[in-house]
């Protein structure tokens, strides 16, 4: 059958194989002779980390195994969704601790990408959220992993894009809510500087993100949205409604160009007549603004499109991040969605994107020009210490890989010690020299 992730770029033939428990996977990695072998949940992970010769479909291991409610400690299978998740703890006065900005992703998925938010300044990322993991090695032996019972496993599996074998099951603890809604205080800001230094005031508040009009130029570059969040005290414990929003089809290539996006950056940033607003929000608006449109990467036409997300450190955020969006708003390449967040620490995971400082996310539409234009971003982003984002990568460079993640030996030592790098492959680390 034919794939692709999000982006719907590239695409691979594969075989696709489905497993309903366990004991399945472990039989079928015992059995297996392949050595291009990788488990896929949801496909929402946007370039070809989830591609592979042969694909293990792990979205049916979606079992619920225990749940305290003194503690919101859950363990369920991997093949859970956060969707799912919400739809069943949210009413009893539960939430994620961590959660990106879709909620169409396994728990396994989540792990194996590592995933980040709105809070990582304060919360990090899922997997220090988590407290031990059920893995299939390439063996077919299954064994549990945590920060301190196979330690280094544990760390290779966080953020190592299903690459040290298949997550069956994690324990987590969920985050105790009073209230489905979120308080919203937004900001307008006039370029780029006033809005790092609106993260800097406001770096207690829990989440923060900002949409960033990526277009726009001179003393204006880099006007924002800044929208920082609570958990309300008050109100109703309801779940958020599934969407009927839908794209069919792939629309027409024409339909995103530089006008269009130019007008929406326009539209959108004036959608907020006052300096400072506030509001309460259901939080899936708030978290997953994206969701309510069923199919959405369609948009891009049958090209598809790429995510390119980065992270700078810190003290290189006002300078990097302006050489870079100088570069954008002059290709006329734009991006309807440009999202900024803070980053906290770094964590201990070998491959976990985050270190601190801020990281920028856009989405292009692919044409033939645009992987020349976003290798000149590399090197911006080489230059100023930074790294991109695995999960949403789909043509880096090996060398680029390689010099951004610096324990990107030790992971493939342990890929190596556990016979993971026989059978676990994908088309990204076949790219990325792994």
């Amino acid at each position: 059958m034919k794939l692709s992730g999000w982006g719907q770029y590239p695409t691979a033939q594969a075989e696709s194989r489905v497993v309903h428990s366990k004991r399945k996977v472990s039989e079928l990695l015992a059995e297996t002779q392949s050595a291009h072998l990788i488990p896929r949940g949801l496909g929402r992970s946007y370039g070809d980390s989830a591609l592979a010769e042969q694909i293990l479909n792990t979205q049916h291991l979606n079992h619920f195994m225990a749940f305290d409610p003194s503690t919101g400690e859950i363990s369920c299978a991997a093949g859970v969704s956060f969707a799912e998740l919400l739809e069943i703890f949210v009413p009893r006065g539960w939430f994620l601790p961590v959660t990106p900005g879709t909620k169409f992703v396994t728990v396994g998925g989540a792990i194996a990408s590592d995933v980040h938010g709105k809070n990582h300044h304060l919360d990090g990322c899922f997997s220090q959220h988590v407290l031990s993991i059920k893995l299939a090695l390439a063996s077919g032996e299954i064994i549990d992993c945590s920060p301190s019972e196979h330690p280094e496993l544990f760390h290779a599996t966080c953020g190592g894009m299903g690459l040290t074998g298949v997550i069956l099951q994690a324990t987590f603890r969920l985050l105790p809510i009073e209230s489905a809604l979120i308080e919203e205080r937004s900001y307008k800001t006039k370029n780029l500087a006033e809005t790092l230094e609106l993260f800097e005031e406001h770096e207690a508040s829990t989440y923060s993100v900002a949409w960033i009009d990526c277009l726009s130029t001179g003393d204006k570059l880099g006007r924002s949205l800044l929208m920082l969040g609570e958990h309300a005290t008050r109100g109703e414990l309801e779940a958020h409604k599934n969407s009927k929003l839908n794209v069919p089809i792939n629309m027409p290539n024409l339909l995103l160009n530089r006008y269009s996006i130019q007008a929406f950056n326009t539209l959108y940033y004036h959608k907020q007549t006052q300096t400072h607003a506030q509001r309460s929000v259901h939080y899936e608006p708030y978290f997953y603004p994206l969701d309510g449109i069923h199919n959405w990467n369609r948009l891009y036409g049958k090209n598809g499109f790429t995510q390119y997300q980065f992270v700078l450190p810190k003290e290189a955020g006002l300078e990097g991040m302006t050489r870079i969006l100088k570069e954008i708003a002059q290709s006329k390449r734009g991006s309807f969605l440009a999202v900024l967040k803070a980053f906290g620490a770094a964590n201990e995971n070998y491959l976990s994107f985050p270190t601190e400082g801020y990281t920028l996310a856009l989405d292009f539409k692919i044409d033939a020009a645009l992987f020349p234009f976003l290798e000149e971003l590399d090197h911006i982003v080489l230059d100023y210490g930074g790294r991109l984002y695995l999960t949403k990568d789909a043509r880096m460079s090996e060398t680029t890989f390689k010099q951004s993640y610096p324990l990107w030996e030790t992971f493939q030592e342990v890929r190596t010690r556990y016979g993971a790098d026989q059978v676990f492959n994908s088309l990204q680390s076949q790219r990325l020299g792994l």
